[in-house]
């Protein structure tokens, strides 16, 4: 499935491949796209299937999601970044995609059960009319205007996409580090439990905490999301 993508930065050079999470789609960079095009980057940051402007599908899988990226975006990138559900669809592209660099922020390898068995994709897809009072409360570090690119990205957003991946909750996507990997990660956070980064450090990947950071580091500590990323995206 060819995808809608979203641009920064020249034409030409190094690129940077960015990847969003669910419920969200491209316009979740609007801070991240800018920075990475003023250090030389040309960023390409998709709409994932279900999600923005991209096409919806009759069912969605991570393979689907990895497989458009790949249609979609330059092979063998300099950097690839990917964002919760987007660290998961970077797992499964990247032997494929070969970037350079591979960035895993807070990433969705292991989709867990809430208590009681219920997959969170479930959840999830119950926050499809959720209003910009809604998204302040889920999220009070957020700024005014994250707030209101989050309601805009709802508004385009399938929720079918999280509850085909209900079908996945509980098994284990946890990619090689075949290229040099980062895994950046929220403070605490519910994807990946210090037991799993400790499993993560034994097998080659750098593994960083950004304190006191929610699930969208991105959007909710861009300073230290950056900050976070010393020596990677240089």
């Amino acid at each position: 499935m060819q995808l809608h993508i979203r641009e920064w930065g020249p034409q030409t050079g190094k690129v940077a491949v960015l990847i969003h999470g669910i419920m969200a789609d491209s316009r979740c960079w609007w801070r991240v796209g800018p920075h990475l095009a003023s250090l030389g980057y040309r960023v390409v940051a998709v709409d994932l299937p279900g999600h923005g402007r991209s096409a919806r599908a009759e069912a969605y899988s991570p393979e689907l999601f990895a497989a458009s990226v790949l249609e979609s975006v330059p092979a063998a990138p300099e950097l690839a970044i990917g964002h919760s559900l987007g660290g998961l669809t970077l797992a499964v592209a990247v032997e494929r995609l070969r970037p350079g660099r591979a960035i895993y922020s807070d990433p969705a390898f292991r989709l867990p059960r809430l208590e009681g068995g219920t997959p969170m994709t479930d959840l999830m897809a119950q926050f499809k009319e959720a209003t910009v009072e809604q998204v302040a409360a889920m999220h009070p570090g957020w700024s005014a205007e994250e707030n209101a690119v989050e309601v805009e990205m709802l508004e385009l957003w399938d929720p079918r996409t999280a509850l085909s991946l209900s079908e996945i909750v509980g098994s284990d996507h946890t990619p090689e580090p075949v290229v040099p990997s980062l895994v950046q990660l929220a403070d605490p956070s519910f994807l990946v439990s210090p037991e799993y980064a400790e499993e993560l450090a034994a097998k080659g990947f750098e593994v960083r905490v950004v304190k006191g950071a929610e699930h969208t580091i991105h959007r909710h500590l861009f300073e230290d999301f950056l900050t976070g990323l010393d020596g990677w995206i240089d």
